[in-house]
């Protein structure tokens, strides 16, 4: 989705901005290729209904694909990132950037030290 350069915040997908479903593209963007569902369920301290909820409206989105089979009897289901979705999650990440960076520039000065810690904290971690 291509935005006005002063305005990140058209760029925000809703689809992405939820907390559970951030984590859950956070973590397909991470794996090397197929998660299963209950290591994505696992990693994202979430419910079988809850994370097949959040499924659900990814894949309707086209952000992920759903695959099931059986392995030695039993159901498997794994997920992997779509090209769309890989595509879509990392402009929404950009524009969620430059939305934090145009926070931070507006907090007053004692508060900007504070956020500049923790954000750095949160980079060195990744």
């Amino acid at each position: 989705m291509k935005t006005d350069k002063d305005n990140p915040y058209d760029a925000l997908e809703k689809i992405f901005h939820e907390p559970n479903r951030l984590a859950i593209m956070s973590h397909l963007c991470a794996a090397d290729g197929e998660t299963s569902f209950s290591e994505l369920r696992d990693a994202c301290n979430l419910t079988d209904g809850n994370l097949n909820r959040h499924l659900k409206a990814l894949e309707e989105a086209g952000a992920i694909k759903i695959k099931k089979a059986f392995v030695d009897d039993k159901p498997r289901t794994s997920i992997v990132i779509s090209k769309t979705g890989l595509d879509k999650f990392s402009e929404y990440l950009s524009a969620l950037s430059e939305v934090l960076v145009k926070a931070t520039k507006s907090l007053p000065a004692e508060k900007k030290k504070e956020a500049f810690a923790i954000g750095n904290a949160a980079m060195v971690k990744a």
